[in-house]
């Protein structure tokens, strides 16, 4: 039997390479030659499906804060030994990270919202995408407080962040009608990732946040 000589792997790899970009997909290069695909880069890997889930999600008036307050959303969830979602997030989205046990204490984090370089990770807030406050005036307040935590601590939907104190802070709980990240380079990344944490948590959107998040899906 044959052994593939080194041009086909080269041309497998390549044809690997142009199908996951095609589908929308950032390859970022690793020491050997090898690729993968970076998976916070997008939401949703394709404009066009962000797109398809902005335009099923249910517009409605924000209900009332009456009853409202951060504590009946419980974050940052233990994630070992003195460890919690937010090192998890540290590690995740930092280059360079050193852990003492599995606590980060140090690296380099490049802001999402602002572009800023972060080098400690005191400087660095994890951001809510779709704010606590938000969700609770988009349906969360009907959820149980179960539920409200997995919202609040959820790394599988594009809906935890590094950024920089600043931008999260200036941000507070507003939504993108009247808040957007200060780089418009991020702009296509956010709406994405507000349309796909509200698509799959089934939160609703005002008309003027819809309508705002469409014309940011024209950055992507």
């Amino acid at each position: 039997m044959a052994t593939r000589t080194p041009q086909w792997t080269l041309a497998l790899l390549t044809a690997a390479t142009l199908m996951l970009t095609s589908a929308g997909c950032k390859v970022q290069a690793e020491p050997g030659g090898s690729a993968t695909v970076n998976p916070h880069v997008t939401a949703t890997g394709n404009t066009k499906t962000a797109a398809q889930q902005l335009d099923k999600l249910v517009v409605g008036k924000p209900a009332s804060m009456k009853g409202y307050s951060r504590e009946k959303f419980p974050h940052w969830r233990s994630t070992g030994k003195n460890c919690d979602v937010r090192d998890s997030v540290l590690k995740r989205d930092g280059t360079k990270v050193k852990l003492s046990g599995c606590n980060v204490v140090a690296g380099t984090w490049k802001s999402a919202y602002d572009d800023k370089t972060l080098s400690s990770p005191t400087q660095v807030d994890i951001d809510h995408v779709v704010p606590l406050a938000n969700a609770w005036r988009s349906g969360a307040a009907s959820w149980t407080t179960d539920k409200r935590e997995d919202f609040a601590n959820d790394l599988d939907d594009p809906q935890l962040v590094a950024v920089s104190a600043g931008s999260n802070r200036s941000k507070g709980d507003q939504d993108p009608s009247t808040w957007k990240p200060p780089s418009t380079g991020n702009w296509c990344h956010y709406a994405e990732s507000w349309i796909a944490v509200k698509t799959h948590w089934k939160l609703t959107v005002t008309t003027a946040e819809k309508s705002a998040l469409a014309d940011m899906l024209e950055k992507c």
